[in-house]
């Protein structure tokens, strides 16, 4: 089905007709249409054409309003202060419009078939290195983004560039090695599968006594620095063996992915590794065109606005003077696969906003080179810190960095017992409770990082994020049982819609706003912000309370109205699920 105009696109054609009508010389002049509170909607863009055409805005407005013929969508137009039009449309337009939403699966929300390639780059973790709270917000905030992109059409491609390289894995390679049985799992037999936990617990006894043999013996340290030159020269054992850790960490990633309820496939894990084949053409490449130059036997490429505090300039080190490569050689690869391999035509990175001087020389050099141009556009999604409730960022009380797993499950804990208060009056089964308090408690962490600006640090409370109260999942998603529960219990009518029926204001409100989701997502999408689509589906539930306390359903004076109110609520559950689905986070039926 195509997509349903919103009101506002219809009030704004017919201001665009009466425009013309009125003073065709303004050409398609833009009437500026938003929403207002003294009315539907407020259209201010006539004082910008009066000034042009040196008129009086107020009779310029008059004209305009006169020219606009009477139809079934504008109810009332009055010229207000210096030229304003304030609109009110008709309830039948409300109700017809929002029809026409429910009657379309997507709810009338544009599909653009001839959208481009975005290459999301996010949820990096590291290899043999447990994944903590700093890698929260990259997974969270870039799983919204592949959602919402791909619902609008865009071709999503997910990159998961985890730290899978270096020289650290010389050391563990060669204890390995030397310890043969490290890695190995206390469960026996080929049909037992390994928990995440037992993955990580080998790997962090591993990573602690390698490193302690490291920091002791000389020996063993040799041993291991000449253990990396094989892994970099490709070494077969050296090979394997690395691939073991991988492996092992993808068991552990892949556990805490689930716990998040995150869709994390294999073939979009593309590591550090991933591009070492590519790592000295881009550099001769950098080179030759003369983007990178030779500085104290360093490849680097410098910048007129990047200077350290010694005014001297601060370059990009492509390769170091040893003949290693920086993250930049890899950053830069990728860009070129991407690029070239992928066909992307946005690279959108959602990394921590500490390395947004990192990123924006890679991505100038990258546009030196001509890998981005006006046709291929990178664009870092920044994101800020997580903090505890003392507004530091976030440890545990012994000072050390707080394991992600520990996080999400004290949330399900927390979330499960406010499921168990309400489990009588919703009957809900024991399975459901352990159910819901999951999809509640994950929720709770997800909406909490996702309805705060994301380049804003946020405090992470998780006796708020579990309230029923306030700006939180769990209004949301106790505002989505509550209408499945009124459907339930109505058995003698069906949602229908009746645009012939007056609409109390609470009705205006919730229709209004339900009116708007598309051109939410299209904001969201445009701008890379979701915690905007966070915003609406809170101002949604907002309605929706109103509605509920003015408006009763049950107990509704007639059957239409009964009909009206149940469409109405309906929808508005189907743009909650659906809105609440594109931030990666489950609406129960019953809570």
């Amino acid at each position: 089905m195509a997509s349903v105009p919103s009101l506002a696109s219809t009030v704004q054609q017919r201001l665009a007709e009466g425009l013309s009508a009125a003073l065709p010389e303004a050409g398609s002049a833009d009437p500026l249409l938003r929403r207002s509170d003294r009315a539907d909607f407020q259209a201010n863009g006539i004082l910008a054409l009066a000034k042009r055409l040196k008129g009086n805005p107020r009779e310029l407005a008059t004209k305009v309003v006169e020219a606009i013929p009477a139809n079934d969508v504008l109810k009332d137009i009055e010229v207000s202060g210096p030229g304003f039009l304030n609109i009110t449309v008709s309830d039948a337009a409300i109700v017809n419009t929002l029809a026409a939403r429910y009657a379309d699966g997507r709810l009338g929300v544009p599909f653009a078939e001839d959208a481009g390639t975005t290459v999301i780059d996010y949820a990096q973790p590291n290899v043999a290195k447990e994944m903590h709270v700093g890698h929260l917000r990259s997974a969270v905030i870039g799983a919204a983004m592949v959602e919402i992109l791909e619902f609008t059409g865009e071709k999503v491609v997910r990159r998961h560039h985890i730290g899978d390289w270096g020289t650290q894995f010389g050391m563990l390679i060669q204890y390995l090695i030397e310890h043969p049985h490290e890695l190995d799992h206390k469960s026996e037999g080929a049909d037992v599968e390994v928990s995440g936990e037992e993955a990580m617990s080998n790997l962090n006894r591993l990573y602690k006594a390698s490193r302690a043999l490291f920091d002791s013996d000389e020996e063993f340290k040799t041993r291991a620095r000449a253990r990396v030159v094989d892994l970099q020269a490709g070494d077969e054992e050296t090979l394997a063996l690395w691939q073991r850790f991988v492996d092992e960490s993808k068991i552990y990633f892949y556990s805490v992915f689930e716990k998040l309820d995150m869709d994390i496939r294999d073939p979009d894990i593309v590591g550090e590794s991933g591009y070492n084949d590519m790592l000295q053409e881009t550099c001769r490449i950098l080179e030759e065109s003369g983007v990178a130059v030779r500085s104290e036997g360093a490849l680097c490429v410098f910048f007129d606005d990047v200077k350290g505090p010694d005014g001297k300039p601060v370059p990009l080190i492509v390769q170091k003077s040893d003949g290693g490569f920086g993250y930049a050689a890899t950053d830069l690869s990728a860009i070129r696969d991407r690029v070239r391999n992928l066909k992307a035509s946005t690279l959108l990175y959602v990394v921590d906003a500490r390395q947004s001087l990192h990123f924006k020389m890679v991505f100038e050099t990258a546009r030196r080179a001509g890998w981005l141009n006006d046709e291929v556009k990178a664009h870092q999604l920044a994101f800020g810190t997580v903090l505890g409730k003392d507004g530091k960022p976030f440890k545990t009380r012994e000072g050390e960095t707080v394991r992600l797993v520990d996080l999400l499950d004290e949330a399900i804990e927390r979330a499960t017992a406010v499921v168990e208060e309400k489990k009588e009056k919703a009957g809900l089964t024991d399975e459901e409770v352990v159910e819901n308090g999951r999809y509640v408690g994950i929720g709770a962490v997800k909406y909490a990082d996702l309805s705060t600006s994301a380049v804003r640090d946020y405090k992470f409370d998780l006796d708020q994020m579990v309230s029923l109260n306030g700006d939180t999942s769990v209004y949301l998603q106790y505002a989505y049982a509550r209408i499945q529960s009124i459907k339930r219990n109505v058995t003698d009518a069906e949602p229908v819609a009746h645009p012939e029926l007056e609409l109390a204001p609470a009705e205006r409100a919730l229709g209004l706003h339900l009116d708007q989701f598309g051109a939410a997502i299209a904001e969201v999408a445009e701008e890379y912000a979701p915690h905007k689509l966070a915003a609406y589906l809170y101002q949604l539930a907002s309605h929706l309370t109103a509605f509920y306390d003015q408006c009763p359903v049950m107990k509704a004076e007639t059957r239409e109205l009964k009909e009206n109110r149940l469409f109405l609520v309906d929808l508005t559950a189907r743009t909650l699920h659906q809105g609440m689905a594109l931030l990666g986070i489950r609406t129960p039926e019953r809570l």
